[in-house]
């Protein structure tokens, strides 16, 4: 019998059954950077856009516990901006999104 062990947000890594006495988990469900510009917002709003009318982007709007909340963050590799899109996702919808989509995040 084998046992399937998720990657947690916090690093950590437990087992689908272990993951099921869990409460909901924040999960990073989308990263992109963006160079200096004056007003980094405006044009992160576009890409933020065209993520939430992806397949994944829907799935996560639709399932997330709450609604899902964008964060900017100074890159200083590249002396602009990284977004990062947060997400609370139930133990059994992580499960989902990890094997859907989280997985292809972590390459």
């Amino acid at each position: 019998m084998s046992t399937t062990v998720l990657p947690l947000p916090n690093g950590d890594f437990t087992t689908v059954e272990h993951l099921k006495s869990y409460g909901p988990l924040e999960v990073v469900v989308h990263t992109f950077r963006m160079g200096d510009v004056d007003d980094p917002d405006l044009y992160a709003a576009e890409p933020l856009w065209l993520w939430q009318n992806t397949d994944m982007g829907k799935w996560i709007m639709a399932n997330a516990v709450q609604t899902p909340s964008w964060h900017r963050l100074v890159d200083p590799s590249s002396f602009g901006w990284t977004y990062t899109i947060r997400a609370e996702l139930t133990p059994k919808d992580y499960t989902f999104w990890w094997f859907k989509w989280g997985h292809e995040l972590t390459k």
